[in-house]
């Protein structure tokens, strides 16, 4: 697991209603008991906390500690900073009790005369994993200073060595990191206790993945995603449509290539219209889409499409040269089937209800969530791409790992709600974000906008809808 990942896993935890306080609360309570585990009780300690998440993981340890140990807490930095709610709380805690004495060492002038040889353990809480570049003063100082009693009291890391990776850290005898062991760590002897993470957050899609998915890259004009949507026939015209709009909340610019009988029915400022000649698309428009999709980052290809077998070589032509990442969708994917080999070495997303999924793969996903997610994962890893299973709960998978999403409702069944979810992946691709992360996003994002449209208008709703949802959904998410 990354260090990313814990900040994903404590924005899902909380969506699951498992707080903020409870998992400082484990945090801090896991790193007393490991050292009076390792060292036993009766002795005197020293905390150093600094004034963000870490330092309140320490406060914690101070409480913990302080029932059958001589505990000293010393603050680096200015109360007033202690930024988060749970930080502030235990902080306010410590305050109030009589048994454990504190410190406040605002500046570098307090830390130069510390004398902390009578300590038998020196705990580290200053700096968490999110800290760039060489510590400041006064933490700078406060490692210093921990780092001239090395070997001579034990020195106790909160889930990592202050100052890591740089020059400046603390030279600690361990770190008490949390719930797993992180792939960026290295060089230091680790100790992971659990603070109450449920299994779900393996697999589960939340806010904390759509945050990270949905950054923005740049503040110009078309650095922050440009996408192509192929669809369109003389039958339908409002599925590439709905995936369009969608995705125009999210990307700078949609490029929408229709045949020109039904793009004549689109009149839509916010997107570019590129019609191609004819009812239906044919062999003869690969090249000139081609040359279009050179212009943008990720392409969907398959909404509204239709079966005729010209549309249906267009289709696979198309994809067999085409370099760009991919999200094949709706008539698209059946224009695959028996031939899934075009797929051989792109970078795409599939987007199959259950039947369609049965179509490409010959096999019809039933089961339990987790017999499905293994049939998932197994055709993923088969065809080298990513599965996204729609259903009542959506399954991801990039043949190596999977995901599920339980956002949306039954009004979702609505004709054209995968078209909006085809067009929210295309735009997590055109961002940038892989193509597991931007399928699974992709899907919460869709799902979260259905239930909000249900919560105002109930289970009877269009998808056109839920797509004019979407900049509401990403609101919700950057502020939660």
């Amino acid at each position: 697991m990354r260090i990313e990942d814990v900040y994903i896993w404590d924005i899902n935890a909380k969506w699951l209603g498992i707080t903020p306080h409870q998992l400082m609360e484990n945090a801090g309570s896991g790193v007393a008991r490991t050292i009076e585990e390792r060292f036993g009780k009766g002795l005197k300690i020293a905390v150093f906390s600094g004034t963000g998440n870490n330092g309140g993981d320490g406060f914690v340890a101070a409480r913990h500690l302080s029932f059958d140990n001589e505990v000293t807490l010393f603050l680096v930095g200015d109360e007033a900073k202690i930024r988060s709610e749970e930080a502030k709380h235990n902080w306010q805690i410590l305050k109030d009790l009589d048994f454990v004495e504190i410190k406040i060492l605002k500046d570098s002038a307090y830390i130069r005369n510390l004398d902390l040889g009578g300590y038998d353990v020196i705990v580290d809480s200053l700096l968490g994993a999110g800290t760039k570049g060489e510590p400041r003063e006064p933490i700078r100082s406060a490692i210093g200073k921990i780092n001239e009693y090395a070997g001579k009291a034990r020195i106790v890391s909160v889930d990592l060595p202050s100052g890591y990776p740089s020059a400046v850290r603390i030279k600690a005898d361990f770190a008490v990191t949390f719930q797993w062991d992180k792939e960026e760590y290295a060089g230091f002897e680790r100790v992971v206790v659990k603070i109450g993470y449920p299994r779900e957050l393996y697999h589960l899609v939340g806010p904390g993945d759509a945050k990270f998915a949905l950054r923005k890259r740049g503040q110009h004009k078309g650095q922050n995603g440009r996408l192509l949507v192929i669809g369109g026939s003389e039958d339908y015209f409002g599925a590439p449509y709905l995936a369009s709009k969608a995705a125009s909340y999210i990307v700078d610019l949609v490029y929408l290539a229709m045949p020109e009988y039904s793009a004549g029915r689109i009149s839509d400022p916010d997107l570019i219209l590129r019609p191609v000649e004819g009812r239906n698309f044919a062999p003869e428009h690969v090249d000139s889409l081609l040359e279009l999709a050179k212009k943008v980052d990720s392409i969907v290809i398959g909404p509204g499409i239709g079966l005729a077998e010209e549309t249906k070589e267009f289709v696979r032509e198309f994809i067999k040269r085409c370099d760009k990442p991919l999200v094949i969708d709706a008539d698209g994917l059946k224009a695959l089937a028996g031939d899934l080999n075009v797929l051989k070495g792109k970078t795409f997303v599939l987007t199959p209800h259950a039947g369609e999924f049965a179509v490409l793969f010959g096999v019809k996903p039933d089961g339990p969530l987790v017999e499905k997610a293994e049939l998932v994962m197994q055709k993923a890893w088969k065809i080298g791409g990513v599965v996204l299973l729609k259903g009542t709960y959506d399954i991801i998978s990039d043949g190596k790992a999977w995901k599920y999403n339980k956002t949306g409702n039954r009004g979702m069944t609505a004709g054209g709600t995968g078209d909006v979810l085809a067009g929210l992946v295309g735009a997590l691709l055109a961002l940038g974000n892989e193509p597991l992360r931007a399928a699974s996003v992709g899907a919460f994002l869709n799902g979260l906008a259905g239930d909000m449209v249900k919560d105002e208008l109930g289970e009877n709703f269009t998808a056109l809808e839920v797509a004019r949802k979407v900049p509401k959904t990403i609101k919700w998410v950057v502020e939660f």
